[in-house]
């Protein structure tokens, strides 16, 4: 259905539903950016919620890549797996619980992404360190002030390097009676860093 190379799937050509969030179209391009994707490898996408970054993932690390896609709510497993099936993506494995305890489960990667996990995020970034390769990449997004001190107080304490802090803040236009308006969304933070 994506028949390009580049990411940047619209958000309307995802199924979408109320209960689940989405990673909005530009900010996936700048965290699958931030990730330094390249086919082969191994991609957790942690949080997966409606499966955006899941699918941008696969189709960049290619058929002789995989992405493992967790999440707790099954209401997001299952829009995941809509998902995948809508893009034709087939080297996902999608994983319904807590990414605390089915990490362990995993391969190392060589890129990780963290999206939505319910405050655990510190906690998850610590247990990633020991899941990523070296030389491996990690990319939060966050949207809340606080996880974003924890994080960056994690990595900190964790050493990695090639820290990069970047905030995004979008606006799309719409269309009104009279013209076009501009409407902001809400910020996100993102962070990528490099286990060296």
């Amino acid at each position: 259905m994506w028949k390009y190379k580049t990411p940047g799937i619209p958000d309307e050509d995802f199924e979408r539903t109320d209960e689940v969030p989405i990673t909005k179209e530009e900010v996936r391009v700048v965290q699958i950016a931030k990730g330094r994707l390249r086919p082969g490898f191994t991609v957790y996408d942690i949080g997966c919620g409606s499966g955006s970054i899941s699918v941008e993932a696969a189709l960049q690390v290619e058929s002789s890549g995989i992405v493992y896609s967790i999440d707790v709510d099954p209401k997001a497993i299952e829009l995941t797996k809509k998902n995948l099936e809508k893009f034709g993506v087939s080297n996902v494995s999608v994983i319904l619980g807590n990414a605390k305890e089915k990490l362990s489960e995993l391969p190392q990667a060589d890129t990780i992404f963290v999206g939505g996990t319910g405050g655990d995020t510190r906690d998850i970034v610590e247990i990633c360190q020991d899941k990523l390769k070296l030389g491996g990449r990690i990319v939060i997004g966050i949207i809340l002030i606080e996880t974003l001190f924890s994080v960056l107080e994690s990595i900190k304490k964790l050493k990695f390097t090639s820290v990069d802090i970047t905030q995004i803040t979008i606006s799309k236009s719409r269309k009104t009676s009279t013209g076009t308006m501009m409407l902001a969304r809400n910020p996100v933070t993102v962070i990528s860093a490099t286990k060296t």
